[in-house]
């Protein structure tokens, strides 16, 4: 399977990690890119494991033996088909790399309009994003256009490449998430 994009699952919101189980007992080979973020409970503070992509899991299959797939509780539809809404291996492998090396990323509910620039360095060299805030790091906003969301990455603004200034005023504007 080495090779094969992923297709996207549209799962139950808060069952990301429930329907991973279940693809696990059914060898169904999946991936849930997970990000690690301190939650205050009211008497302690804990680390809990949260998806990068709410509402969403990814798994590799052969498309004809989808039925177990679909079928799977929590699963509410397959996004996509044989040829259209999946994702390369090499666009979850970079996630998973930057997951991996601790670099912070969480999900970005909005996607601010500002200079569309080039990532030119790191795990994330090559992709295109969205600059949403400027600080002593630059905070750009990457998308996974298969599942329609974001997650906001922090990169030194030496290993960016601007690609096209903003239109309109860089005052922060959002798009929904979801624009089915």
């Amino acid at each position: 399977m080495l090779g094969r994009p992923w297709h996207v699952l549209h799962v139950l919101s808060n069952h990301e990690k429930k329907v991973a189980q279940h693809l696990q007992v059914r060898s169904i080979e999946y991936y849930l890119p997970l990000y690690k973020e301190k939650v205050n409970w009211t008497d302690r503070t804990v680390v809990a494991e949260r998806p990068l992509f709410s509402g969403y899991v990814f798994a590799r299959f052969d498309f004809q033996s989808r039925i177990p797939v679909i079928s799977t509780p929590g699963v509410l539809r397959l996004l996509g088909d044989q040829k259209w809404g999946l994702v390369e291996e090499e666009e979850l492998e970079k996630i998973r790399d930057g997951l991996a090396k601790g670099l912070p990323m969480r999900p970005h509910p909005a996607i601010t309009v500002g200079t569309k620039v080039l990532i030119r360095a790191g795990v994330f060299a090559g992709v295109e994003g969205v600059v949403s805030e400027l600080r002593k790091q630059c905070k750009v906003v990457l998308t996974l256009a298969a599942v329609r969301q974001c997650f906001a990455l922090e990169a030194d603004i030496s290993e960016i490449q601007v690609l096209s200034k903003p239109e309109t005023n860089p005052r922060i504007q959002t798009i929904p998430a979801y624009g089915y």
